[in-house]
């Protein structure tokens, strides 16, 4: 029997970096995007598309409709990291995926693969690190966002014991090229680039390259077992060490401010409504800022022992980060593309 490979939330930042790791390969992929949402990417990479909501139990009947074996990778989900409250993140992060599940479970899909994040996982205190667990509950993590996963994680995994074969990666702060929208990390580095960002605070986490996710999500298909989840995380980044690697690639010295931490908490809603403003997703806010000073010390032990996983140089990702963003054209200052192709990475 041929394989089918249902990818949701093709056209975002993992999805279509999914799509195009499955396609190079020669898979039938088939990718869920939203109705309005555009085609072009998808096409050019091959792919079959549906078009709909992943709330919608007709679009869902539509994307599992198949004689093959069916692979579900479910990518789509809604990322916050907004003060204010965001109506869609519990119904389509929990109520959307439920529904889901319930189908892929029905059609006996031959795997299913959840997208969850290391949010969901209850931090260890005194900056001890944090390994994969086998019970998630919504009152152990803090914000919304990681509260929707939480129950998530939890939702697949009892439809394991229904007959589901399912199994849930938690990637950390996903960064790297190929991103079409507006995700807070590839925003953050635009914006710097293009002389937007003037400021940021001490702190530190854990960032993964988006290829690298892309290629241990592929290899949990074969070589994941049901039931187990897998921490597919980076490397643990000072935004200081970021800040001065930005400056080194780009051979420009922008001038950043380093501000008071409790200053930043107390601006933080202004800067949400100066980027609300400009239609754009903020760059920093009171949960980001949290999560800058929370343990984010996260062990991809099990990964590289199961999965085969592996990952690339930090400076490599932000290289490759910064070239698609100035052949897209979304960094206007003039020679930094030749500066960053030009550039000698540092001697470890």
């Amino acid at each position: 029997m041929s394989e089918l490979y249902i990818v949701t939330g093709a056209n975002g930042h993992l999805g279509n970096s999914v799509v195009r790791k499955l396609r190079e390969q020669g898979k039938h992929v088939r990718g869920l995007i939203l109705k309005n949402d555009p085609t072009t990417l998808l096409e050019n990479l091959g792919c079959e598309i549906i078009q709909g909501d992943i709330r919608d139990q007709k679009t869902l009947e539509l994307l599992l409709r198949s004689d093959d074996s069916m692979i579900v990778i479910h990518t789509a989900g809604i990322v916050s990291i907004a003060q204010k409250k965001n109506h869609l993140l519990y119904d389509v992060n929990v109520n959307g995926i439920k529904k889901l599940v319930d189908l892929a479970t029905q059609k006996n899909v031959h795997r299913f693969i959840y997208i969850s994040s290391v949010h969901a996982i209850p931090e260890n205190t005194d900056q001890q690190i944090i390994h994969e667990i086998d019970h998630f509950d919504p009152e152990l993590v803090v914000d919304d966002y990681a509260k929707s996963k939480a129950i998530a994680s939890q939702y697949v995994l009892d439809h394991v014991k229904l007959g589901l074969n399912a199994i849930i990666v938690h990637p950390s702060g996903i960064i790297g090229p190929n991103d079409y929208g507006k995700a807070h990390m590839t925003m953050m580095i635009q914006e710097y680039m293009n002389g937007y960002l003037s400021s940021r605070v001490d702190g530190a986490y854990d960032f993964v390259d988006v290829r690298d996710v892309s290629h241990g999500i592929i290899n949990t298909i074969d070589h994941g077992k049901v039931g187990e989840c897998y921490i597919l995380s980076g490397h643990r980044v000072e935004l200081k060490q970021m800040f001065d690697l930005l400056k080194k690639l780009s051979g420009k010295r922008f001038s950043i401010h380093v501000l008071p931490f409790w200053f930043a908490k107390v601006s933080a809603p202004l800067a949400e409504i100066y980027y609300r403003l400009r239609k754009l997703p903020p760059i920093y806010t009171k949960y980001s800022l949290y999560t800058l000073r929370s343990n984010s010390y996260f062990s991809h032990e099990k990964a590289s022992h199961h999965l085969n996983y592996r990952i690339r140089d930090f400076e490599e990702t932000l290289r490759d980060t910064m070239i698609f963003l100035s052949e897209m054209k979304r960094i206007k200052r003039k020679k930094v593309l030749l500066s960053i192709k030009q550039y000698k990475p540092m001697k470890q």
